[in-house]
């Protein structure tokens, strides 16, 4: 009925929940202003579906940690033609110069541990990444709160001489793109290029700000393409598309070992907040890295932990949190005293 009342009656969204669908490995989140998600697949799990019917004939990396994030619903509206299926938001890909032949897109993971821990409000999300298409491996995990989530990435690592970027989004371009460096902020002309030393990023109502100045790639220029590329149906339509498009991504470079990131997004906020760096003072790394990803939420007294294998980790001067298996664990605070524990 609200999704009705938002639809017929403009109506503001209330809903709020953190949703794990363990048989499919797929992670949903839900707040008022916003939705994101996360897809993930394991041995227990196909990566993709086939290309059944001749659609979906580059869809090999679309599982790989896949993070939509949507206000308005139109953020990815007919982006298929002129999308880069090696630039998918939230994923760890290689670069390759073509994709494999639509037949090799299925494979079945070939990590175990991935899944997330919820209490049906809050949660986080974690892959132990291994690519069944190429030599790359990587940790990737997901921190969800109300107003913001963390994205963390270790042990990215690569035998191939191609580069591998992560994608912080790909998406319509809607609005100008605003980007901070150094404390200076410019709305950027057209293009794709290189930044460096970036503190956040902003477009079409969403930030993405980076714990430390870190060199970004951006793309905010027009984007060409056709349906007949992606689906090869009779009535495929073989016209060129043309759509303006932003991407966001890191380049870790050739033959990465053990190489990392951290950036947090900030979905339904203005550049007057992005200023404000809310967010950014809000949340706290504790740890990234193959053993151990944790982010503490300091305004919400949350803290989040996956633990790759047995081990310890200071969460404050007096408390420390001991596994004694690999897990993930949600902790609710008051102060020094702990109010919830979700495994």
């Amino acid at each position: 009925q609200e999704i009705a009342d938002i639809i017929n009656k403009n109506k503001k969204p209330t809903l709020s929940h953190a949703t794990f669908y363990w048989n499919t490995e797929h992670f949903s989140y839900q707040r008022p202003g916003w939705f994101t998600s996360v897809r993930m697949y394991s041995t227990r799990n196909y990566n993709m579906e086939v290309p059944y019917n001749s659609e979906g004939l580059l869809n090999h990396h679309r599982g790989d940690g896949t993070n939509h994030i949507s206000l308005s619903g139109d953020e990815y509206y007919d982006i298929a033609p002129v999308f880069d299926y090696q630039k998918i938001p939230g994923t760890t890909i290689l670069q390759k110069t073509a994709l494999p032949a639509p037949e090799e897109i299925q494979k079945l993971g070939l990590t175990d541990f991935v899944g997330a821990v919820t209490d049906g409000f809050y949660g986080a999300a974690a892959f132990d990444f291994k690519s069944p298409h190429d030599p790359l491996c990587a940790r990737k995990a997901w921190f969800f709160f109300d107003d913001e989530y963390v994205c963390l990435g270790a042990g990215i690592s690569s035998r191939s001489g191609l580069p591998v970027v992560t994608t912080l989004n790909q998406c319509l371009l809607k609005s100008d793109v605003t980007l901070s460096a150094g404390k200076n902020k410019t709305i950027i002309t057209k293009g794709e290029k290189e930044y460096e030393k970036v503190d956040w990023v902003f477009q079409d109502g969403i930030g993405y700000a980076f714990p430390q100045p870190t060199n970004v790639n951006i793309k905010n220029n027009e984007s060409i393409g056709s349906w007949w590329k992606i689906n090869k149906q009779n009535d495929s339509p073989k016209d060129e598309v043309k759509l303006d498009v932003f991407a966001l991504w890191l380049n870790h470079g050739e033959r990465p070992s053990d190489a990392s990131y951290e950036y947090i997004v900030v979905p339904a906020t203005t550049v007057e907040k992005m200023e404000q760096n809310v967010s950014k003072n809000n949340v706290v790394i504790l740890s990234n890295t193959t053993e151990i990803q944790a982010v503490k939420n300091t305004a919400l007294n949350i803290c989040q932990v996956v633990f790759y294998k047995s081990g310890h980790i200071q969460i404050s001067e007096n408390l420390t949190l001991v596994s004694d298996n690999p897990g993930i664990i949600m902790l609710k605070m008051e102060g020094e005293k702990i109010t919830e524990i979700s495994v």
